[in-house]
């Protein structure tokens, strides 16, 4: 898999744009490669639209992907049935919206064959199989290194990218190695196609263990619910229009926790009292929730229906396994046939990332929120991090391109040779 990326440093581009240290003996440190422009770290969504957006501008970027592909999580990590759950007008990425034929809420194949266009449409052309081991800024000479296993790219700018979702949150539970059935993160979840006739527990009330929950009814799965805190469910759409475009629009005239009130009072007059089917709602607002601490209501695509007609059961936290049993706080104790782990992803960027500055060494999110944590110091930034979504990506990936674009053109260029000093230091 290294060859790959090997073979990429010897293309026309990359060639005409970069100098490279000489040897054959695979026990000297990785070769030195001086990127004129940004290094961008992931090819995912956030990773295009920074790239795309630095095009834009006349700025070339190197993008580093530690897969073979684009958009590694959409294509490997997602279930089948996985749709975008907000309207596609909120979801596209700058310079390019979705094609006019593709669902009000696209699929995930359409997402998948958006961002090919988009790369394509682009001219970008990631490294892929370039896992970055390490990205440190090396003062003496002002400039980041960026190392993978087979190189180590030097750079004025660096852009993280790797987004919130790289790796996967796996809780621990008391007995879990006593469990006879399969224990599997949504990460690896397809369909459930191979739970059919089974008692399936989906750990994980968001939106998309909501979904998985869903999915399972239709493949005659008995899926249950754990419900491990309060949450917000909304309906989907209010009077004929999405909740989230409905919900912006009307932010542009009132306070957000009126706005709360009136999103609350509609969805108990839509869907009931969700208390009463064990999902108690939060003392903040669904929007000044997300605002504060980044918790994303669930937009209700059918699975509420199945849980209040009790085909969908709802439970509290687990309190340990045992074989094929669960045994619960409130007591109750029951069999499954399997688990699934709905319980969401976190960021990797402390296992890499030489720097405490931007971002915080606990979570691996920027330490100050949106909208002032895309740029730290050095020359560093970041992309996809803000926990509202493409539209928040969009935002950071212009303001970024802007950013870098500025010193491009007053001093990047005039220091090529010292780049190239650098990487011979």
């Amino acid at each position: 898999m290294e060859e790959v990326e090997f073979k990429k440093l010897h293309d026309p581009y990359l060639h005409s744009n970069m100098i490279t240290s000489t040897s054959t003996n695979q026990h000297l440190p990785p070769r030195r490669v001086w990127v004129p422009g940004p290094i961008i770290v992931g090819a995912g969504p956030s990773g295009l639209a920074a790239a795309a957006c630095l095009k834009n501008q006349g700025v070339p970027a190197m993008i580093l992907e530690q897969a073979n592909c684009i958009a590694s999580l959409w294509q490997f990590r997602t279930y089948d049935r996985l749709r975008l759950h907000l309207p596609k007008q909120f979801c596209q990425l700058p310079h390019m919206p979705f094609p006019v034929d593709f669902p009000t809420y696209p699929t995930k194949q359409h997402f998948l064959s958006y961002l090919e266009s988009y790369a394509k449409n682009f001219d970008l052309n990631p490294v892929f199989n370039a896992r970055v081991m390490s990205a440190e800024y090396d003062g003496e000479c002002g400039f980041w290194r960026v190392k993978t296993k087979v190189s180590e790219y030097v750079s004025q700018w660096v852009i993280v990218a790797t987004g919130e979702n790289a790796k996967e949150v796996v809780p621990r539970f008391e007995g879990m190695n006593e469990f006879n059935g399969p224990i599997v993160h949504t990460s690896c979840y397809k369909s459930g196609e191979c739970f059919q006739h089974k008692s399936v527990l989906v750990v994980g009330c968001g939106n998309s263990g909501m979904e998985v929950c869903l999915d399972l009814c239709n493949f005659n799965a008995f899926p249950s619910l754990v419900v491990r805190d309060s949450l917000h469910v909304l309906p989907q759409h209010m009077f004929g229009t999405s909740t989230f475009g409905l919900s912006i629009w009307l932010l542009k005239w009132l306070p957000i926790r009126i706005v709360d009130q009136f999103l609350l009072l509609v969805s108990r007059i839509m869907m009931g009292d969700t208390s009463r089917l064990g999902l108690n709602r939060p003392k903040l607002g669904p929007l000044e929730l997300k605002s504060i601490y980044g918790k994303t209501p669930v937009l209700d695509v059918g699975t509420l229906a199945k849980i209040r007609t009790g085909v969908i059961k709802v439970y509290p936290k687990i309190k340990k396994l045992s074989c094929n049993n669960v045994e619960f706080v409130d007591g109750r104790v029951d069999k499954f046939d399997a688990i699934i782990l709905a319980t969401g992803y976190r960021s990797n960027v402390p296992t890499w990332l030489k720097d405490t500055n931007l971002f915080s060494e606990n979570d691996g999110l920027p330490k100050k929120k949106f909208p002032e944590g895309w740029k730290g110091e050095h020359g560093l930034y970041a992309v996809g991090f803000t926990k509202r979504g493409l539209l928040g990506t969009c935002i950071e990936a212009t303001q970024i391109a802007q950013d870098i674009a500025s010193q491009w053109n007053s001093k990047g260029r005039c220091e090529f040779l010292q780049g190239q000093t650098c990487i011979h230091s």
